[in-house]
């Protein structure tokens, strides 16, 4: 197993023009797929990644037609506050960079003297929580969450953050990520020197430091999203006991939040230490700190010399990318974060009719049949747990292409030619809904992401799945396929976000969201052996050398993907008679195994081990397949061949 990894994975990386010689299914799935595909795709070099199903450009082409259209409308058709005016003018304003050279630094100055001029610990903090939306502060509140006790209330989360580099790891193992610290310091000195702070050199190695200290108080990301160590409501007063240090109150009532309602404090260790950090650090650190980070934040509508110094540290160290994307593309991926409600209006609209809409609702309901199944023919779970569990399946709901009724953003306020105060105004807008929000009832009919994300996610605190329109389409899927593609590709991604309901993280929460132990001492046992088995495969798994995956940082999402291809074989099975011969089965496996094509940059590849969830492509799709007996049947694999693996050895979650 590990040889094959690493062998899939180098091909990967470095696979170039020549043609790939023919690799069989047996020997490794993914680059049976996809070996041709990797020989002739080059990495645009303004990306970091390539994919195959490239669905963020097939919707970004069709988001700048829209776009286009728009511009070309007379202004008198374009009623001042209406949802077509603020696309307009916001994207307008991103494209205009004559404007903003012409701009300098002086959109930002206000904020830049307000920082200068703080004075102490309270007023450091009553900053932070105005800057909350728009910047990710040490301890930053993340909004829309359900109550993890009362899932009929909604609870904003203080989370851990504030650092410049991608993970803890960058700044606590120096000799492995020494490259990207350095290229942090540079970033950092460039960022001063062009905003005439003097010393800048000094100034960025003050903000190294603070930033390694937050890094060392920040709890390892595999403990930070385990959900009962989440399990710590506080209100601010209770903060100032529990953490002090740090002026809570300040923070939470510049921040917007009701002063009587508590914060889901996720990461309650760390909360502690960085409170007592900010008592400890010099205040000048801390305003070095705040003024480099907003810099950084700002940096891609600020002038040109901001927007290449952030591309060096961003673009290239990080992901490798040659050169910037376009900035045509910049502005639109912008406009879609900060206006993603009446872009995605506009975009269904044109481009997810009612049908389409239907027929994967048609498919959710033949993959949580299988599921019921697999769940009815488990061997290891209790009565009582497997009758929590179907529950549960029975509760879910699925959230399919855009919500039923759009958001209302007509008080937001968008100027033609503010491209940063737009940015600003939109980030802090969205933040104030979700700040009003806690402590209230939960919204059930709203999205908590975009339809215009080519993405899913499964929610355990409202027992749910999100499908977006936009991964719902050509060239992903095609409403006209046949049930092989169907099910390899968008099959198995409903099942894998259902998979999440039962994965170490979702199999926390009960049927109505609620975090409730449901399993017996016997079932966790079981489930758990079968968990430490996946993270014994995922670790033997090396992308780059020397560098293998981190098993129980990946293991909720190997956890679904595993379940989610299990189940959606299962409904492909049941979907039509035809469907269980070896031709069919074969196509299914690779269209799942198409569904992950990508090549990565050896820089992207090194990001994603230090701080993603997720595995690599690679091991999507070879990981999952290799302990589903329906391929080995569908291949007729034997000892000798690399994927084989003894039936006695594949791991069978359900």
């Amino acid at each position: 197993m590990p040889r094959l990894l690493l062998l899939t994975a180098l091909l990967a990386l470095h696979l170039g023009a020549h043609a790939a010689e023919p690799v069989r299914p047996q020997d490794d799935l993914f680059l049976a797929a996809n070996g041709d595909w990797l020989a002739r795709t080059e990495i645009p070099p303004e990306r970091s990644a390539v994919f195959g199903a490239d669905l963020p450009a097939a919707v970004d082409a069709r988001l700048q037609a829209l776009l286009d259209d728009l511009q070309r409308r007379p202004a008198r058709q374009v009623q001042p506050g209406s949802p077509e005016q603020q696309l307009r003018d916001f994207h307008a304003a991103l494209l205009d960079t004559a404007a903003i050279e012409r701009a300098g630094l002086a959109p930002l100055r206000p904020l830049l003297r307000e920082i200068a001029g703080l004075r102490n610990v309270r007023e450091l903090a009553a900053w932070q929580g105005r800057a909350q939306g728009r910047l990710q502060t040490p301890i930053w509140l993340w909004g829309g969450f359900a109550d993890f006790r009362d899932p009929d209330t909604q609870r904003v989360m203080a989370w851990q953050g504030g650092l410049g580099l991608p993970d803890r790891a960058h700044y606590l193992d120096e000799q492995r990520f020494a490259p990207e610290r350095a290229a942090y310091r540079r970033y950092l000195t460039e960022l001063a020197r062009l905003a005439g702070m003097r010393e800048p050199a000094q100034r960025a190695d003050r903000v190294l430091a603070l930033e390694t200290r937050l890094a060392a108080a920040h709890v390892p990301a595999e403990q930070a999203r385990d959900p009962a160590r989440m399990l710590n409501p506080l209100t601010p007063a209770e903060l100032q006991a529990a953490a002090p240090g740090f002026d809570w109150p300040a923070f939470a009532a510049a921040a917007g939040l009701p002063p009587d309602q508590a914060l889901m404090v996720t990461q309650r260790p760390a909360a502690v230490a960085i409170a007592r950090l900010h008592a400890e650090l010099p205040l000048q650190d801390w305003r070095d700190y705040l003024s480099l980070r907003s810099l950084d934040e700002a940096a891609p509508v600020l002038p040109a010399a901001f927007r290449a110094a952030h591309f060096a540290f961003h673009g290239q160290a990080l992901g490798g990318a040659q050169q910037p994307q376009p900035r045509a593309q910049q502005a639109l991926a912008a406009l879609r974060k900060a206006l993603p409600e009446p872009l995605a209006r506009l975009y269904v609209q044109q481009h997810f009719p009612p049908a389409q809409r239907e027929q994967v609702q048609a498919m959710v309901g033949q993959i949580v049949a299988a599921y019921r199944e697999l769940l009815q023919a488990n061997d290891w779970l209790s009565p009582a747990a497997r009758r929590e569990a179907l529950a549960k399946l029975e509760g879910l709901r699925a959230k399919v292409g855009h919500p039923a009724q759009w958001r209302d953003t007509t008080a937001l306020q968008v100027r033609a030619g503010d491209a940063l105060g737009n940015r600003q105004r939109a980030q802090r807008f969205d933040w104030e809904r979700h700040a009003r929000a806690n402590g209230q009832p939960v919204d059930r009919a709203a999205w908590a992401m975009s339809p215009l994300e080519a993405n899913a996610f499964y929610d355990p605190m409202q027992n749910e799945i999100n499908l977006p329109a936009a991964h719902l389409q050509a060239p992903w899927f095609e409403p006209e396929g046949d049930d092989a593609e169907h099910y390899g590709a968008l099959g198995a991604l409903i099942a894998h976000e259902i998979g999440h309901a039962f994965d170490p993280l979702g199999a926390q929460f009960d049927a109505t969201g609620r975090l409730r132990p449901w399993w017996t001492e016997a079932d966790r046992a079981a489930y758990e052996a079968r968990c430490a088995q996946l993270v014994a495969q995922a670790e033997a798994f090396e992308p780059l050398p020397g560098q293998r995956l981190n098993g129980r940082q990946t293991l909720a999402e190997n956890a679904a993907d595993l379940s989610g291809l299990q189940a959606a074989f299962t409904a492909f099975r049941r979907a039509a008679p035809g469907n269980a011969e070896p031709a069919a089965a074969q196509r299914f496996f690779l269209s799942y195994a198409r569904s992950w094509r990508a090549k990565f940059r050896p820089e992207a590849l090194q990001r994603q081990l230090a701080e993603e969830t997720h595995a690599p492509h690679a091991f999507r799709a070879n990981g999952a397949a290799q302990n589903l007996d329906a391929f080995h049947e569908a291949f007729g694999t034997r000892a000798g061949d690399r994927m084989y693996k003894p039936a006695s050895e594949r791991i069978r979650l359900w």
